[in-house]
Order: C-alpha cells, then structure tokens, then sequence
C-alpha cells in the first residue's frame, strides 16, 4: 500500500533494459551521443516543434530552476502559485540559480493559477520604478501540486495575461503526462499552441529512474541554458544514461501509458474514498494524486498495517478523537495495483488487515 508518492515507484523493466543497451560499448560524453540526438528528435516529434531545443537534467528542481534562470533576470520576480514545487519544495533554488530573481505569490483554486489574480500582481509589480523589482516570468504547474489539470483553454489564458505583459511563460510538468492524458490533447496544444515558452518535461514521477527535459521552444534561448547547465554543474558527462532512460520512455508511448494507469489508480482510490463513511474529497481527483480527509481513526488502522501515505499538512496528529478528520495526500505511480487499493480502503473502513506477504529467503 504505497501511495507516499510516485518517487517511491520502481524502475519499469523497458527502462533498466535500455540502460543496460546503452552500457554496451563506448559513447561520445557529453550529450554528443546517438541516443541523445534521437531523444532530442523524438521530443520534436511529439510536440510538432521541429526546431525546438532539448536539454536533459537529472531533477525537476535543476530543470526548473534554469529554465527559469533563462526567463528571470535577477531584478526581476517570477509569478507562480502560492503552492507551487517553484516556491514551497525546492529550497530557494530558483531564486539562487536565476542571482536572486524573486518569488511573486498568486492565489487560485487547487493550486492553480488564477489568470485575474495574475494580472493583479503584474500591474502592482514596479510600481515605482527603479525602487522595485521588475516583471520577469511566469510559471505554472501542470499537474498541479493539488493534483489538478490545467486545461489547453487554462493554459492560454494563463499565457495570454503573461503575453500582454511581454513576459514569457515556463511549465513545470514533472507530472505533465499526467496532465496530458487527464485533459486528452496533444503535447503541442497542451504547450506552444497555448503560449507556453519552456516546458519541463517530467520523467522521474513517472517511472524513470532519473531523468527530466527541458524543451526550449524558442531555440535562441538554447546556448544560455547549456552555459547555465554547465555552469550549475548539471551537466552529465556520462550523458548516454540519462538519454537511455528518455529514449525508451518516448518508445511506443511508454510515458503516456504509465501515466495513464496511474490516473486510473488514482480515479479508483479517489471513488473509493469518497464512498467511504465521513470521508471528502479536497481537490479534484483529475491527474494521479488524490487530497482527502476522513476519520482519524481510519488513519491510525492504515498506518499501523503499514500504508504509506502523508497527512497533509503533515503537522497533524494520530493522537486525538477518533471521527475527527484527517486530511492527507495519496499519489498512484504506474505500478499501483487494484488489490491495493482494494486492500487500503478494507483498512480505512475498519475491515481486517491484509495478510502478510511472506517473502523467501
């Protein structure tokens, strides 16, 4: 029963077997192999961007915080939600890795973007002139850190309040397949048709042992990101294992039948929560994760049998009334089995434990 996150997940075997493929032999270092043009292709491809640029990291952290070091000059302030990776889960990077770059705060419904909140904070940005910040980025998350999608129709108006400002617009999708197969478009309309000017495209969450791309749509930002990845020291010499794992994510739409199985899990959990006695859903359930509160007392019997999940705000406690609620965040990866959904929810509901599961050796 692991919903703690789709972190804890396993390496798919298409994926460790393209590893070991790209461990035959020697190799250009670098990113001047093979397989990294083919993935550089393979993106262009999927996004219908022919002269999109390509960069791959090993974090969403190091991914967002030089794309957005290219968008931010460090006078300026970037825009994002008050709940967004950018502000509450990467400790300050973006504002180290753009020299000092600030964090603009904009409210909206489960963690997205309000585009009139937006707009708000660009007009009350350098109010009074030298004296202030000036107006950099924006950044938006798809899926958002409340586990819901923006839609191709949010995203343009999210990008349309940016482009009246002149201010570019970066995407963090370390989810990104999951929000694509939520809203059911294609990766172009979900990015550039939209207006969105860099896009981190997630692999990690999604089953990859350790990989994210940076899509530079613009191309004349390309030379900036590599001296900054270098600069960062997120440059892979050995570049051959991170393009292994990206390859076959891309390979017969592997990324995209991942994702979808977790949002299904995700759906199955989410349905079976909600039909559960004093339990409610606090986000929509629309991408992989699942925000929920129900009775402390269902709390206490899943954990103790060993299910892995967070109270969300983590600060909350198992000690208390038993019918008083709990919230708390269970996210489904792409190996989530319906037995132990099944299995969660017996437990939540006050049904027996699951057997243990003996294992040899």
């Amino acid at each position: 029963m692991h919903f703690a996150s789709d972190n804890t997940a396993p390496v798919p075997p298409q994926i460790l077997e393209a590893m070991i493929e790209a461990n035959h032999g020697h190799a250009m270092p670098y990113g001047n192999d093979v397989t990294t043009t083919d993935v550089r292709d393979a993106i262009r491809i999927a996004f219908e961007a022919p002269e999109a640029e390509v960069y791959l990291v090993a974090t969403g952290t190091a991914a967002n915080a030089l794309a957005l070091a290219c968008l931010c000059p460090p006078w300026a302030t970037v825009y994002c939600h008050r709940n967004a990776h950018v502000e509450e889960d990467e400790c300050g990077a973006p504002e180290f890795f753009t020299g000092g770059a600030k964090l603009t705060l904009v409210g909206g419904d489960h963690a997205k973007v309000d585009p009139d909140a937006l707009a708000r904070a660009i007009g009350f940005t350098a109010r009074a002139g030298v004296h202030n910040v000036q107006r950099g980025a924006v950044t938006i998350t798809n899926a958002t850190e409340a586990g819901a999608v923006y839609s191709p129709a949010e995203v343009a108006a999210i990008c349309a309040v940016a482009r009246a400002a002149d201010l570019p617009v970066h995407m963090d999708g370390a989810r990104f397949a999951n929000a694509l197969v939520s809203a059911g478009c294609s990766p172009a309309e979900m990015t550039w048709k939209a207006g969105i000017d860099v896009l981190t495209f997630g692999g990690t969450k999604n089953g990859l042992m350790g990989v994210e791309a940076v899509v530079l749509f613009d191309p004349a930002r390309a030379w900036e990101f590599e001296l900054r990845r270098k600069r960062g020291g997120h440059l892979f010499s050995k570049h051959r294992y991170l393009s292994a794992q990206m390859g076959a994510y891309l390979k017969d739409d592997l990324w995209r039948k991942m994702a979808t199985r977790a949002n299904a899990a995700a759906q199955r959990l989410s349905t079976g929560i909600t039909a559960l006695p004093g339990a409610t859903l606090l986000h929509p359930t629309q991408a992989n994760s699942v925000f929920a509160a129900w009775p402390r007392e269902g709390h206490r019997r899943a954990q103790k049998a060993g299910a892995q999940y967070y109270l969300w705000p983590m600060d909350q406690s198992l000690d208390g009334p038993g019918d008083q609620p709990l919230s708390a965040r269970l996210v489904c990866s792409w190996c989530t089995t319906d037995d132990e959904i099944d299995a969660f929810l017996r437990l939540v509901e006050g049904g027996p434990a699951p057997a243990p599961v003996h294992v040899p050796g």
